[in-house]
Order: C-alpha cells, then structure tokens, then sequence
C-alpha cells in the first residue's frame, strides 16, 4: 500500500500571507503556491482548501525519494513540529518546484503571444489583399 502526505505552510511574504501546499507520494512531488491576501484563520484556509481544491494549480511531478516509514518518538515528534513552526521557510525543493511551474508558463504564455502576434499579421495581410483586389476593380 502506497502512503502519501500532504503538507501546508503559511507564512508572511510582503505584502501578502500566502501558503505552500505541498504533496508527494508515490516517487513524486507536486507543489502549489496560494496567495491569501490578508493574514487568513486557520478555519479560512481549511474552508478555502475544501472549496478550491480542484482548482489548485499544482506544479509538475518531481522524483523525489520515499520518507522513511518510522514511528517517532512522541516528544520528539512535538519538537520537530515546534520547530517547523519557528521556521517558516520554504523548502529548496519546493523553490525548484516552483521556479519550474514559472518557467512552464511563461513557456505556454510564450507559444501563446507568437501564434496570436501571427494570427494577427496574417489577418493584416488578408486585409491589405482584400483592399488590393477592390483597388483593382474599379469601384
């Protein structure tokens, strides 16, 4: 039986709070960055993942390695948590994630401006023939 985990950070990046939602299982890793706006309750941010959740924008799979299915010390477990808490920073991996989510849109944003740009000249050129052609017949 395969395991996955999902995790959420939110934290404070001027001028917005916004969350990391990260997810893996499987071999893979996937992550999403949420703007929130305002600084969001924790019932927001359950309410906003229960609504949206389909409409997260997820970056591409990643490999990455299975964590080690080992039971925690509780205490210990408590101190890691305390921790990540303190800690709010992004993981290097998720960063790479993200960074190539970016360049895969712009890429898409890219091919999408150079066919409409040639759409348009294309357009243009009809147009200019068009006028030819009447020049042409003498009306």
């Amino acid at each position: 039986m395969e395991s996955g985990y999902a995790r959420l950070t939110v934290y404070f990046e001027d001028p917005f709070w916004v969350g990391l939602y990260e997810r893996g299982g499987g071999g893979t890793y996937e992550v999403c960055r949420i703007v929130f706006g305002g600084e969001p309750r924790d019932y927001e941010v359950h309410a906003f993942l229960l609504e949206h959740w389909r409409q997260l924008k997820f970056s591409p799979s990643m490999a990455a390695e299975e964590p080690a299915e080992r039971r925690a010390n509780p205490k210990r477990m408590r101190r890691q948590i305390q921790k990540e808490l303190k800690s709010a920073e992004t993981s290097t991996k998720a960063q790479q994630a993200l960074k190539l989510q970016r360049e895969q849109g712009k890429e898409a944003r890219k091919r999408a401006s150079r066919a409409e740009r040639e759409a348009e000249a294309e357009r243009q050129f009809a147009l200019r023939q068009e006028k030819r052609r009447e020049k042409r017949k003498g009306h």
